[in-house]
């Protein structure tokens, strides 16, 4: 048996090394695609204009946000969003106090169900953002989450 799993492995390997040098394995194939200098803008609406363009946000109760009220640890905090709104393509999560606001975006295909979670870094007490572009258009809501001392900030 543990011929046959080193001649499957050898097998195996040597396929992946033949694709790796014929160049069907690229990193830019098998990474996903960023916004760069979304990630990395200041500010909430650097970030906002970066990564959606000039369309500012609107409120809406059509969005909810499950966050802990208070974090005992900023460097780990679960954030859930769901909304009732249609044809969403992307779902955002900015940290309006933090360095570089935009947590996390996801792209959304149309038969996909508008919810996502994730864990994000709060640095101090801050309103997590959720921005939410849905047929064409941007909708927000906000949620305070309080860091205590002894997580990221205070």
């Amino acid at each position: 048996m543990k011929r046959r799993t080193l001649l499957k492995g050898s097998m195996s390997a040597g396929v992946a090394g033949v694709a790796a040098c014929a160049g069907l394995l690229t990193p830019q194939m098998v990474l996903a695609a960023w916004p760069k200098a979304a990630f990395e803008a200041k500010g909430m609406d650097n970030a906002v204009k970066t990564l959606f363009g000039g369309a500012a946000l609107t409120n809406s109760g059509d969005i909810t946000i499950k966050a802990p009220p208070i974090a005992e640890n900023g460097a780990v905090v679960n954030v859930a969003v769901s909304t009732k709104l249609n044809n969403v393509s992307t779902i955002s999560i900015l940290v309006e106090k933090n360095g570089s606001p935009l947590a996390s975006s996801f792209n959304l295909a149309a038969v996909t169900e508008p919810f996502i979670k994730t864990r994000v870094k709060v640095s101090k007490t801050s309103n997590i953002v959720a921005a939410v572009k849905s047929g064409g258009k941007l909708f927000s809501a906000s949620r305070e989450v309080k860091v205590t001392i002894g997580g990221c900030g205070g």
